[in-house]
């Protein structure tokens, strides 16, 4: 089933970039991130509970925890930092692929 998720901390193209690859290689065949609207919005295809947990662990993995996600200061903090990396390996990496 096609589902949306509202995901915080995503600003820009390297982000989505991130987003889309570690997703597609964590096993998600159809994954979108929708930057046109705030909050940001990643869509992707999930079966059951059990993708969904995997689903929402690789995003938290990048520093993009789902919006509302209670956490800590400190917690917040280290998603923020986690997603600038990620979001600059995005970048990168989109770099990477358009010289090819």
């Amino acid at each position: 089933m096609i589902t949306v998720f509202e995901v915080a901390n995503i600003r820009c193209g390297g982000c989505a970039n991130t987003i889309t690859k570690a997703l597609k290689e964590g096993g998600f065949e159809e994954v979108s991130v929708d930057l046109s609207c705030e909050p940001r919005k990643v869509t992707a295809d999930i079966l059951d509970e059990a993708q969904s947990a995997h689903f929402k662990a690789i995003l938290r993995s990048l520093g993009y925890p789902l919006n509302g996600e209670e956490e800590g200061v400190m917690d917040n903090a280290a998603l923020k930092l986690k997603s600038f990396v990620s979001c600059a390996v995005g970048k990168f990496s989109a770099d990477d692929e358009t010289k090819k």
